[in-house]
């Protein structure tokens, strides 16, 4: 276990092992009776095996890869497997918190399109390995230049954060984030752009921002108002306190807590079941919900009625209503048409 570092705050443990979230350390929010050693396990792929990513393809030192059924596809920092129509990506640098580095987001943008692109995907699950979902921003490439200025951080949000949050939130299939503990700055806020967020009952998420002197960003500022309403996403913000997972639920910012146990095979179960569904209703479903927070009660009636012509031209529309008339269950294909 890394030694503790000076100056914890909030009463919280600060370590070494990481440099994301500030003062170059890492957040230990965990209960004091889980805070046992946890050895990180390095999952990266050696060899001709490893992949270099091209926004929307994905190569390696062999040729390009077509991933199929059951197969997993291991990046620098990205895990990708597939198994009955779900594709499950993982945050894959478990020594640093699974903090953001530029390769990281162009790895997970590639997997997240590829899965969009995927006709046999029908949802996606997104969590981290090791003990953290994901730290945020891995603040050794923001280190401030010899003259003390800090790199744009506007422009690192533009080319990476906010295109991860519009992908997350217009892709047309259900994605769901397995929050497996601390989700902090960034990382918490891509984890609630996710359509279901489960969280394990240890897990914490932390609007760590201000307590380095910048903004939430990664949406923050219009998810949590939105989900927790004002009055809480000033203090979340502005306080920086860490919110317990069981905290999270009660107030709406979440779909659900697991006991840390039961994490995976809640997900795995909810992630099957959404494999099994209507997908194209599901995206037009989630593509009403997003638009109804800008949309007026005319304007959100008549793009109800305009997706609803959608859906009901689909073949899962006629499966739907055969299967229900039938008293069977329904098969669908999840196809537009």
């Amino acid at each position: 276990m890394p030694k503790p570092a000076e100056g914890g705050l909030h009463g919280l443990t600060v370590t070494e092992d990481c440099p994301g979230l500030f003062c170059g350390g890492t957040i230990d929010n965990r209960p004091r009776h889980s805070k046992r050693p946890q050895p990180a396990r390095d999952l990266r792929p050696t060899g001709p095996q490893r992949l270099f990513v091209h926004v929307g393809r994905w190569a390696t030192t062999s040729g390009l890869y077509e991933i199929r059924e059951g197969m997993q596809v291991s990046g620098e920092t990205v895990l990708v497997a597939k198994s009955g129509g779900v594709t499950r990506l993982t945050l894959n640098r478990p020594d640093k918190l699974n903090a953001f580095t530029t390769g990281m987001h162009a790895e997970l943008r590639a997997a997240l399109e590829a899965a969009g692109s995927d006709g046999q995907c029908r949802a996606v699950v997104l969590t981290g390995a090791g003990r953290a979902f994901c730290a945020g921003q891995d603040l050794a490439e923001t280190r401030p230049a010899g003259d003390g200025v800090v790199p744009d951080g506007g422009s690192r949000l533009e080319q990476w954060y906010n295109p991860l949050v519009r992908l997350i939130t217009t892709l047309e299939k259900p994605v769901i984030a397995a929050v497996n503990g601390i989700a902090a700055g960034a990382g918490a806020n891509v984890a609630l752009a996710c359509d279901l967020v489960f969280a394990a009952r240890s897990a914490s998420f932390l609007q760590a921002f201000t307590r380095i002197g910048l903004v939430p960003d990664a949406s923050g500022t219009w998810t949590l108002p939105r989900l927790v309403g004002p009055a809480r996403a000033r203090g979340l913000t502005m306080l920086a306190e860490p919110l317990p997972a069981e905290k999270a639920e009660a107030w709406g910012l979440i779909w659900k807590v697991v006991d840390d146990d039961k994490l995976e095979a809640e997900v795995a179960a909810v992630a099957g079941k959404l494999a099994l569904a209507p997908t194209y209703a599901l995206g037009l479903t989630k593509r009403a919900i997003a638009q109804s927070s800008t949309n007026t009660l005319a304007q959100q009636l008549d793009l109800e009625r305009d997706l609803q012509r959608l859906a009901g031209a689909s073949p899962d529309a006629a499966e739907g209503i055969r299967a229900f008339l039938e008293k069977r269950p329904p098969k669908f294909t999840g196809r537009s048409a």
